[in-house]
């Protein structure tokens, strides 16, 4: 599966963005779906999960209240609408695909096996 990220950009601190993922090859329904992000100098971090399943979601404490991560299968597309944004929220934002048969809370970077080439955000303060 090909998975193209898209939708950073710049916004003020309390602003919103809608990230989108679009995947082409396989269908998204099979995989359980995370996103992921890489601030400067930091290494890549949680933010958010879906399970292929009912779709369950989960979060990092750092964003939980503040992004929502849902996917719309009949697009082949999973999305993360982040509001309130804090400049600490500055990162490349990725999404990533996990095989695993089981349901699971996946957040680790080593648990997913294909990832989108990430989309930058940036929160001014």
């Amino acid at each position: 599966v090909q998975l193209q990220a898209s939708g950073g950009g710049l916004v003020q601190t309390g602003g919103s963005l809608r990230l989108s993922c679009a995947a082409s090859g396989r269908t998204l329904s099979t995989y359980h779906m995370g996103w992921f992000r890489q601030g400067p100098g930091k290494e890549r971090e949680f933010v958010a999960g879906i399970r292929r399943s009912r779709g369950i979601t989960f979060y990092a404490d750092s964003v939980k209240g503040r992004f929502t991560i849902s996917r719309d299968n009949a697009e082949n597309t999973v999305y993360l609408q982040m509001d309130s944004l804090k400049p600490e929220d500055t990162a490349v934002y990725h999404c990533a695909a996990n095989t695993y048969s089981s349901d699971g809370y996946y957040r680790a970077v080593s648990q997913y096996s294909y990832w989108g080439q990430g989309t930058l955000v940036t929160v001014s303060s």
